[in-house]
């Protein structure tokens, strides 16, 4: 498998340029986020283009949840932290989830064959799902910080690594994320007191294969619509 490592795509990209098979992460946080949501029940998620889209789809359907990252912003349920998702009741729900990087790259590459989404939190499921597709190419979209974030490099790899080899040891990869710049600004966020960022999210974004689904995202309609994916 020939793995690739992009940043999110732009729209002066070159037409036809949207890879066969892609996995976009975002490991602090919205897809381990996402990860959560589904985990304790969540349907599926809505990826918005913007903010007024997300809270004009909330508004559109009762009982549909809206989640977004940055400062908290009125008329969302969820400012992106995994730690504060698990006291939301999102059993059965549809989430609409908007965010600057795993968002956008998803929408970014909705063109894809297979698209899937990915942390460490579904990386051991999501490698499961590249083993048994088999493609020949795979391009990891790495969203965070223009491409270059270190933490969700690391576990593009470790999710490479793992399909050739079940047995890689995730422990250099989470400690690379430990480290990461994307580390570094939540645990700043705490310190200063930021509305939206809990203790426990870093913790939380470096646990690995919490759960034994992938994320799957595909066109429903006018929206690209992620959902879990058992594997086993």
């Amino acid at each position: 498998m020939r793995c690739t490592y992009t940043g999110v795509p732009g729209p002066s990209s070159t037409p036809g340029a949207t890879p066969e098979v892609a996995v976009v992460v975002d490991v602090m946080r919205a897809f381990t986020v996402a990860a959560w949501a589904f985990g304790r029940g969540a349907e599926r998620i809505v990826f918005a283009e913007s903010l007024d889209e997300a809270l004009e789809l909330k508004a559109r359907h009762p009982g549909w949840l809206a989640f977004q990252d940055g400062p908290v912003v009125p008329g969302f349920d969820l400012a992106n932290s995994p730690a504060e998702l698990r006291s939301l009741d999102v059993a059965g729900r549809t989430v609409v989830q908007k965010t600057t990087a795993g968002t956008a790259g998803a929408l970014a590459v909705a063109g894809a064959r297979l698209l899937l989404c990915a942390s460490f939190a579904v990386a051991g499921a999501t490698a499961a799902v590249l083993r048994r597709e088999r493609p020949a190419a795979v391009t990891f979209v790495v969203t965070g910080d223009g491409g270059r974030a270190e933490e969700d490099l690391a576990c593009a790899e470790y999710i490479a690594g793992l399909v050739t080899d079940g047995s890689v040891a995730p422990g250099p990869f989470v400690e690379r994320a430990r480290n990461s710049g994307g580390a570094a600004r939540l645990a700043e966020g705490l310190r200063l007191g930021w509305a939206g960022v809990h203790p426990e999210d870093v913790p939380l974004c470096l646990e690995t294969d919490t759960f034994p689904f992938a994320m799957a995202a595909g066109r429903e309609g006018a929206h690209l619509v992620l959902r879990p994916v058992a594997v086993g």
